[in-house]
């Protein structure tokens, strides 16, 4: 009798820490899935700005472009070309910035691209580890509730003694 009591406490004490890991590995995985979620606007947001930052790029190409070839006619006069010149270089220089925005801008992506691949694997190694102790959890349910009808048996057999 005493030695069930003690197999029916262990049970106890394994089916209480297997709930309590189980809720620690969905907390975990619902932490992850957040980040994971959080990583994906991220992305979205950088798409956002590599588009809009593609935009200016043409724009400014095309003001460059444009600013060039009215600066190789000579139609104007030496102070408008002197301004046409300052521009340029400005437009030139904002080209490059915004070339660099944009290379950083995809180094970032691909850098967020990678880190949301990693969460994605373990968002589903912690599915499977979750999953698993599910399966633990409900093996336990299982053998303390075979514990429990032996038990109940053995006492309606020794109250029947």
């Amino acid at each position: 009798m005493e030695k069930i009591k003690e197999r029916l406490t262990s049970l106890r004490n394994e089916v209480d820490a297997a709930v309590e890991r189980a809720e620690e590995a969905e907390a975990k995985n619902k932490k992850l899935e957040q980040l994971l979620l959080e990583k994906e606007q991220e992305i979205v947001s950088l798409q956002n700005k590599v588009t809009r930052l593609e935009d200016e790029q043409e724009k400014a190409e095309a003001k460059l472009a444009e600013l060039k070839t009215a600066n190789a006619d000579g139609e104007h006069s030496k102070a408008t070309n002197e301004g046409l010149v300052r521009k340029i270089q400005l437009l030139e220089e904002e080209l490059d910035a915004a070339d660099k925005n944009l290379k950083e801008a995809m180094d970032k992506l691909r850098q967020v691209d990678v880190k949301a691949e990693h969460f994605e694997r373990q968002v589903t190694r912690l599915e499977q580890e979750r999953d698993n102790w599910e399966k633990k959890y409900e093996e336990s349910q299982e053998k303390y509730r075979e514990s429990k009808r032996e038990l109940d048996e053995l006492v309606s057999t020794m109250e029947g003694l």
